[in-house]
């Protein structure tokens, strides 16, 4: 038995890496650490796993303690745990996804999260711990993503136009779409409706509105597709 003892050891915690959409960037949500290890330091939301907390539950608690967010769909993407990726010990951590309207979220700090804040991802630089290789491997799901299952539904507002819609995709991807090739194919998969109605208070002329199919996107979004572009 004192063998099995070195084993029960090591702590949980939990990661959430939340993307949003805004001023045609792709964003993340960090926090500015206010205590020790990595104070002063930006990090993704998390802490880790009460010892007698479910991990399910985690995530979520760990994200509205620190940001103020509430209720929130987490997807469980990969553990993490290197060696010494914790200063105070042996850490395994948990990585959560979701995908978030950046105007439907308060933001409100709290705990040892002195700011929160949507930083763009091309603009972050390094961050506390080994969260800068948490946030790559989730942005490389992301971008394997969006070849496979419809996005947007949760990153733009509710009404958009064709090229909000193609912003998104050439901010996740890293790379410009060609205009036509990309509309031919988004409307080719019978996920939009449109509205009936343009833009309003531009300077340029005003383009058409969509929204979602909620259910024809909810459907792919279940049983995938290929969406090479």
């Amino acid at each position: 038995m004192s063998q099995q003892k070195q084993y029960f050891k090591s702590a949980f915690s939990v990661d959430n890496v939340i993307f949003g959409f805004d001023e045609r960037a792709l964003m993340v949500l960090l926090i500015k650490r206010g205590e020790q290890p990595y104070q002063n330091y930006w990090a993704l939301p998390g802490d880790l796993v009460y010892p007698e907390e479910d991990l399910r539950d985690a995530p979520m608690r760990v994200l509205t303690q620190l940001t103020g967010i509430e209720d929130m769909y987490l997807e469980q993407t990969k553990t993490f745990g290197k060696l010494n990726r914790h200063p105070s010990g042996r850490v395994i951590t948990v990585a959560y996804l979701s995908l978030v309207n950046v105007n439907q979220v308060k933001l409100v700090p709290s705990s040892f999260a002195n700011t929160v804040r949507w930083f763009p991802v091309k603009k972050i630089e390094s961050l506390a711990f080994d969260h800068d290789e948490i946030l790559a491997y989730c942005l490389n799901s992301l971008k394997q993503s969006v070849q496979q299952k419809p996005i947007g539904f949760e990153l733009l507002s509710e009404s958009f136009t064709l090229s909000d819609l193609q912003d998104l995709y050439e901010a996740i991807l890293d790379t410009k779409l060609d205009k036509r090739n990309f509309r031919k194919k988004i409307l080719s998969m019978d996920i939009l409706i449109d509205t009936d109605e343009l833009q309003k208070g531009v300077a340029h002329r005003p383009a058409r509105l969509y929204r979602f199919d909620q259910n024809k996107y909810d459907y792919l979004k279940q049983n995938g597709f290929s969406f090479g572009i």
